[in-house]
């Protein structure tokens, strides 16, 4: 056994990174830093080791070239102009080691700050793609699929040319039903390179739906339909991910009651005194602008749940007194719009369109940080 004496002794100049220190005591995120703290590449190979990879199997170099050449294919496409593409060093877009890009976003100087910063722009994007590539419930996506639209499917139905939202007593007619069966991985590494935490665990929009409704009663009357469904309860909605910037509880329940017999007593669906009541819940409805997410534009206006389903996959090394498929819980959004929120949200600031805008514009600044961006911006303009 090895004598250790205790000493402070080092090899080289002793210091101390402070800011990559602070990062790792004060929560910054990785997305955030300017700059790692390695030293070479033998540091190089200690911190990809234990980030995960083994290079001493084949698979692990060619995965890191892949996720290489997919960060640099991302920039280039989502944040760079095909001019602005060719000012990246060539050392960054083709390094003859990728774990090379690791040491050039350590130095700091004149001469290599350039380097660094684009080296730490292609890592941050890697990185990202390594938290998509191994997520383990998305390689379970076919069954997610399969049992998440499996339930939804006894609720929503269709008589072959309109649907309908039903939990076997009311039937609710649904103006427009969008279905998310997948978000692309483009998609998915857009949104976590805009996100403080940046992980792949943290997207719940996999899979999900949208329901429009001609009033917002009936989105009222849509979540009794999912609550009496048992689809949405207390105990699988994730609170803290609830966003109502459509219903006015308080002000629906004083309009609800006061017509409530009318409703009872109607004949046929009574499309008319739905939207009386909206008219009046309109005028009533105190202003709902509580959200969340910082690219939601101004005019969007829903009820969004996120639902946490428990999902159930065959555990191939099962023990033999282990009887019950595997379980684990994944989250999925359903949402609700009336007719008029669904139209503000076609164009203007609501769209998607511009929402995607805002989401790019954030994960450019987030990956590139603004000193980069700036020289970008001059290098561009001198080159006009």
């Amino acid at each position: 056994m090895p004598t250790l004496i205790p000493t402070l002794q080092s090899k080289g100049k002793f210091s101390l990174n402070w800011s990559y220190l602070n990062a790792i005591a004060n929560g910054v995120s990785a997305i955030d830093l300017g700059a790692l703290a390695l030293r070479n590449l033998h540091d190089a190979r200690q911190f990809v080791r234990e980030y995960g990879f083994d290079l001493d199997q084949p698979a692990a170099p060619r995965l890191i070239l892949q996720a290489h050449a997919e960060a640099v294919e991302f920039i280039c496409q989502n944040f760079l102009t095909p001019q602005q593409a060719a000012l990246i060093p060539a050392e960054v877009r083709t390094p003859e080691d990728p774990l090379q890009l690791l040491v050039y976003a350590s130095l700091r100087g004149q001469q290599v700050d350039l380097r660094r910063m684009w080296a730490c722009a292609v890592l941050k994007v890697m990185h990202g793609i390594f938290y998509i590539d191994n997520n383990l419930k998305l390689r379970h996506f076919h069954a997610i699929r399969s049992q998440v639209f499996g339930s939804l499917d006894e609720v929503i139905r269709s008589d072959g040319e309109h649907y309908f939202l039903t939990d076997g007593e009311i039937c609710l007619p649904l103006l427009h039903y969008d279905r998310k069966n997948n978000k692309g991985r483009n998609s998915i590494l857009l949104k976590l390179l805009q996100k403080a935490a940046y992980l792949a665990a943290d997207i719940f929009d996999h899979l999900g739906v949208r329901l429009v409704f001609a009033t917002r009663f009936e989105c009222l009357l849509a979540l009794r339909a999912l609550q009496r469904s048992h689809l949405l309860s207390v105990t699988n909605v994730d609170a803290g991910r609830t966003r109502n910037t459509l219903l006015d509880l308080d002000a629906a329940k004083i309009i609800f009651n006061k017509y409530r017999s009318r409703i009872a007593a109607s004949e046929g669906y009574p499309s008319e005194l739905l939207r009386q009541m909206d008219a009046e819940l309109a005028e009533q409805a105190q202003p709902l602008t509580r959200c969340d997410n910082p690219h939601s534009g101004t005019g969007y206006n829903s009820v969004q749940v996120t639902v946490r389903k428990m999902i159930h996959v065959q555990q191939l090394d099962a023990a033999p007194e282990q009887d019950y498929d595997v379980g684990f819980f994944f989250e999925y959004e359903i949402q609700l719009m009336d007719a008029d929120s669904y139209q503000r949200s076609l164009t203007g600031p609501a769209s998607h369109d511009a929402y995607k805008k805002r989401q790019v514009d954030t994960a450019r600044t987030r990956v590139f940080g603004r000193e980069l961006q700036r020289w970008i911006a001059q290098h561009d303009a001198a080159s006009v």
